[in-house]
């Protein structure tokens, strides 16, 4: 699933988004272009546990396509 994450700025953005999905679900792989604002996810989590993730790590996130 894909996020629009529009605070998502620089590398410390990317890093902390990572750490708050691995904390979420270890087992996750994602991407993050910061060039679209963009983060796509792999996970077993539902959209909502992985927005709340992003949420709890300081960034308001939309699911992209809902």
């Amino acid at each position: 699933m894909e996020f629009s994450v529009p605070t998502m700025s620089c590398g410390h953005c990317v890093a902390a988004i990572e750490q708050a999905i691995k904390a979420a679900d270890p087992h996750a792989t994602l991407a993050c272009d910061l060039g679209t604002r963009r983060v796509s996810i792999t996970s077993t989590l539902p959209a909502p546990a992985l927005r709340a993730a992003l949420k709890d790590a300081g960034y308001e996130a939309e699911p992209v396509g809902a």
